[in-house]
């Protein structure tokens, strides 16, 4: 059974431990996303030139070759906006999910994308409130038990909160 296991890393710093820990763990970048606010004018996260990165897309150069380079390793990386909730900055599977989801929920704002997305709803408000705050959502996809327990020690490690896991929602066809 295909679960996301979840956390909020509190800064800049600690989602770029988190997913460079994943990394070195052995997870795909295909299975790792992240979300934050896009909060251009603060330039928390570098860019690296070959991600897949949308056009258009601005996100800072302040952090420096390290930051850039672990977030570079995502899938992806891309701004989108939610209605209702402004812009943020998605890398790996979540772009396309959130993007998908965001359509669907003019009303819901980043609550309402996420619960499209299969998160529970009182984890989805309390996730919202955490990533506007400046917070980033890190979520990581796993086929197995063993790979759940993995992520959730490296999201201990890193003393991330909210840690959750969760069934992924299936994708019609």
């Amino acid at each position: 059974m295909n679960k996301a296991v979840f956390c909020i890393a509190k800064n800049t710093e600690q989602a770029e431990a988190i997913v460079n820990e994943l990394k070195s763990t052995g997870f795909s970048n295909n299975d790792v996303s992240v979300l934050f606010s896009d909060k251009s004018t603060t330039k928390d996260f570098a860019h690296e030139k070959h991600t897949k990165a949308p056009e258009g897309t601005a996100i800072g150069g302040t952090i420096g070759i390290g930051a850039g380079a672990v977030l570079g390793w995502l899938a992806g990386i891309g701004s989108l906006a939610i209605p209702g909730a402004g812009p943020f900055i998605a890398a790996g599977p979540i772009m396309g999910a959130l993007s998908g989801a965001a359509v669907g929920a003019a009303t819901g704002g980043l609550a309402g994308a996420l619960i499209g997305m299969g998160i529970p709803e009182y984890e989805a408000k309390r996730y919202e409130g955490k990533i506007t705050g400046g917070s980033a959502l890190i979520s990581v996809h796993t086929d197995n038990s063993e790979a759940r327990d993995r992520v959730k020690e490296i999201f201990e490690w890193a003393h991330a909160e909210d840690i959750a896991t969760t069934e992924e929602e299936s994708v019609n066809v």
